[in-house]
This record gives structure tokens, C-alpha cells and sequence, in this order.
């Protein structure tokens, strides 16, 4: 297991958002628009950013947490300028997912974020008329959840997480129930269907992502802000170690941003420079 540490401070960096909207697609022509894809009878809509190029490799990303899916497809647009802007391949083609969140506990969305990614594997090829080639996932906050959890599931050629989580559910709610951090969507919907969690840790648990550190079927690299919320940083060390400790995946690459803060995957050279490497090598 290939494990590198590297700390140092960030700089800031601004995105801008750009609106996708519906469009023909076409094999000889760039493009950039919505679609509505269904897999296994899973349907979830992906914004696609396609260069001028037959035969691709494709960056599979998911995008943090939103609290309205009305607010979805904007997300999918942020996350694949996000990526967009610090990848060094340009005829890389970009699948950004619009998985929601809104009426369903958290994990459960896995669905959505899986049905994409085999979409993407096994359908994107006939349905746009191109090539697909190397199939990369990466995500950011919740969307480093799902990529992380995806890599239990399928195998790519490469996954990358910026700031994965939630973590540590039971800790995260537990703060909420006795009053010491402000409560949220997340954890209220998961109190609704399970109770607290003193009375049922498991539960909150099995959807942590503390509980999806083995069986890792690709490459994968962790980058995260040393600077990021306490919520984060407070099971972070006990998340590498049991990744590092895991005994049935593949090579884990850890990047640890001295100063960072949650999105320093985005906003520091160095951490830039190992995602693109890490893209590059495989």
C-alpha cells in the first residue's frame, strides 16, 4: 500500500458557474449539456462535458452536499467547473453527477451515484457514439463519500476523494443531540428512522463512512485539508489508519494539506499536481 503525506499551505482560488442546459449531442463536436440517463431502472440526470473527440477517457465526479434537489443540477454544474479547472488532460471527457439527497436518508443515494457510473462504463459509448476509454470517479465532501463507497463496488481505473464524508455519523449526531452543534436534515432524518444514537450506533454507523475502508477495488487518493471542520478532522486520523490497515485493496495515496480547509483539493498547487499525476499514471 503506497501511502504519501504531504503538508502545506493553500492558496485561494476563485470557480466560476456556468449553466448547462439541453442540447443534441453530437460525436465530432464538443459540447457541454443535460441528460437524463437510466440504468437498472435507476434514472439520475448527469451534465456532460465532451471535447471534440471520438475516443475519451471520462472523469465520473460527484458533488457535495445540498440540502434541496432543486439545487442538484446547479451542484453538478459547480463540481464539474470544480474539476474541470484543475485537470490538466483537456480532451478528458467530464460526466458530473446530479444525484439528490433531499427525501431520502443519507447512502442511500449510492443508487443514483452507481446507476451513472455503469452508465458511463457500459451505456455513455452506444448512446453518444464515441469511445470510451479510461474511466476515472472523483468526488468532493459527500461526493468523496459516494466515490469512496463506489470503489467498494466496482472497480475504475482510478478514484479520487477531496474531504470525504460524513465520517463518523454517530459522533456527528451525537453532537447535534446533546445540543453542541447546531442540528441538521441529515442526521434528523436518520434519528426519525432509527432513533438516537445511543439507542441504535449501529445504524448510524453502517452508513459511515468509517464503515467502507475495505474491499477497495482501484487506486484511490484521499486529499484532505488539515485546516478542515473539527466534525472531519476528529475521525479522520482513525479513517487512515483503517484504510491503511486494509488488507484486500488496491494502492491508497493519502495527501494531507497543512492549513487547508475543506476544498483543498481545489485551491492547492501541490494537492492539484498529485490529482493530475495520479491521473496520469494509470
Amino acid at each position: 500500500m503506497k501511502v504519501k503525506n504531504i503538508r502545506i499551505l493553500p492558496f485561494l482560488t476563485l470557480f466560476l458557474v456556468s449553466c448547462a442546459t439541453d442540447m443534441a449531442l453530437s460525436t465530432s463536436t464538443a459540447f457541454r449539456g443535460i441528460k437524463s440517463i437510466t440504468y437498472n431502472n435507476v434514472n439520475v440526470s448527469v451534465v456532460i462535458d465532451k471535447p471534440a473527440l471520438k475516443e475519451v477517457d471520462v472523469l465520473v465526479v460527484y458533488h457535495g452536499t445540498v440540502l434541496c434537489d432543486c439545487a442538484i443540477v446547479e451542484a453538478a454544474n459547480i463540481a464539474l467547473d470544480k474539476f474541470k479547472s484543475i485537470l490538466d488532460d483537456k480532451d478528458m471527457m467530464i460526466v458530473s453527477v446530479a444525484y439528490p439527497g433531499e427525501n431520502m436518508l443519507l447512502g442511500d443515494n449510492i443508487a443514483q451515484a452507481e446507476a451513472a457510473l455503469l452508465w458511463v462504463k457500459n451505456q455513455a459509448s452506444q448512446e453518444l457514439g464515441i469511445t470510451v476509454k479510461r474511466v476515472f470517479v472523483a468526488g468532493h465532501s459527500q461526493g468523496g463519500y459516494l466515490a469512496t463507497r463506489l470503489n467498494t463496488m466496482h472497480q475504475t481505473n482510478g478514484v479520487i476523494a477531496n474531504a470525504p464524508g460524513p465520517l463518523n455519523l454517530v459522533y456527528r449526531c451525537q453532537l447535534e443531540e446533546n445540543g453542541r452543534i447546531r442540528a441538521g436534515a441529515t442526521c434528523d432524518k436518520l434519528r426519525n428512522a432509527y432513533g438516537t444514537t445511543s439507542s441504535n450506533p449501529n445504524a448510524y454507523m453502517q452508513r459511515s463512512l468509517l464503515n467502507f475502508t475495505n474491499g477497495f477495488k482501484s487506486d484511490i487518493l484521499f486529499v484532505q485539508g488539515l485546516s478542515d471542520q473539527p466534525i472531519q478532522l476528529y475521525s479522520w486520523p482513525r479513517f487512515k489508519q483503517d484504510v491503511m490497515n486494509c488488507s484486500n485493496c488496491k494502492n491508497s495515496q493519502f495527501v494531507e494539506i497543512a492549513g487547508g480547509e475543506h476544498s483543498s483539493l481545489f485551491t492547492n498547487p501541490i494537492a492539484k499536481t498529485e490529482f493530475n499525476n495520479f491521473i496520469k499514471n494509470r
